[in-house]
């Protein structure tokens, strides 16, 4: 069977059958360049090839992995965020363009410091962190992360992307590990609240529930982070949270009764309260000092 014959047949086949099939031309087209090395605009030059037994195999494997709403980003093991590579897989987040209003928050909030020091909680495959660095070689970036199997994909990604200045940690943003004074703390924490996690799209479902889930209502991260936090940052330092699509007036709410200033919102590229930010006083006592991780 040629490859032009898979990919028409699989693709009528997905089209029939996919709960979303607006998107399976895009996301054939990845699977097909996975296994064949070349996607579907490249078809009428190489779809008269013979797929090999192997390759065919692959190919209709990897589709019907797909049609029971397996997330392409997970079969394809690797996606693109902040224009840098992530490995992804079953049991770590999948990163979101929506995410990136988080990196471009704490790049401004670290605007005028230098070399400065930053925690990433509920790090996940990292990608918060690790584009913070790679735009700010000078910083030292303390990556927390609670999930063993997802720590794994941090320490790859730390790797992969030759980020020398992030360290990842396993252990729970909850409990606050020992870290040096902070300038800045970021986090996109769970924030789904129940009533919303039975109807969550098929692919979201095949993430780590520990990624997604919130509490009850959604708020039991934003509740405890800022309180914990505010002692470890240093005088000035700032703190930023991505926030679900109407979370940000209660997180705002949150940050300012945890005693920070200066909070604001920034807006995703859909318009979406996105991100929400504040500041800890000049004039706060001094943070909780400790030893450093090597």
């Amino acid at each position: 069977m040629t490859v032009l014959q898979l990919y028409q047949t699989a693709y009528q086949t997905i089209l029939q059958n996919a709960q979303e099939p607006g998107s399976c031309a895009f996301d054939l087209s990845c699977l097909l360049e996975l296994v064949f090395g070349f996607d579907r605009f490249h078809l009428p030059s190489c779809g008269s090839r013979e797929a090999s037994p192997a390759q065919a195999e692959q190919f209709q494997a990897l589709c019907a992995r797909y049609l029971s709403g397996e997330p392409l980003q997970y079969l394809l093991g690797e996606w693109e965020f902040f224009g840098l590579p992530f490995a992804v897989g079953e049991g770590v987040l999948i990163p979101r363009p929506d995410t990136e209003t988080l990196v471009e928050t704490g790049l401004s909030l670290l605007r005028g410091t230098a070399s400065p020091i930053i925690a990433d909680l509920c790090a996940g495959s990292g990608c918060v962190g690790i584009a913070l660095a790679s735009q700010r070689p000078d910083a030292t970036v303390y990556a927390l992360e609670r999930s063993e199997q997802a720590f794994g994909y941090l320490q790859t990604n730390i790797e992969k992307n030759h980020a020398q200045g992030v360290r990842a940690l396993l252990g729970d943003a909850l409990s606050p590990p020992v870290l040096p004074p902070l300038d800045c703390v970021v986090s996109n924490p769970p924030y789904i609240p129940r009533c919303e996690m039975e109807t969550l799209q098929p692919q979201v479902k095949h993430e780590p529930r520990m990624a997604l889930f919130g509490g009850e209502d959604g708020y039991d991260f934003y509740r405890a982070l800022p309180a914990l936090y505010l002692p470890r940052l240093k005088p000035g330092g700032t703190i930023a949270f991505e926030v679900g699509y109407n979370q940000a007036e209660q997180v705002s709410n949150l940050l300012a009764a945890a005693g920070y200033i200066g909070v604001g919102v920034e807006h995703d590229l859909g318009g979406i309260a996105r991100v929400v930010y504040g500041r800890k006083p000049l004039d706060s006592p001094t943070p909780i000092r400790t030893k450093s991780h090597a």
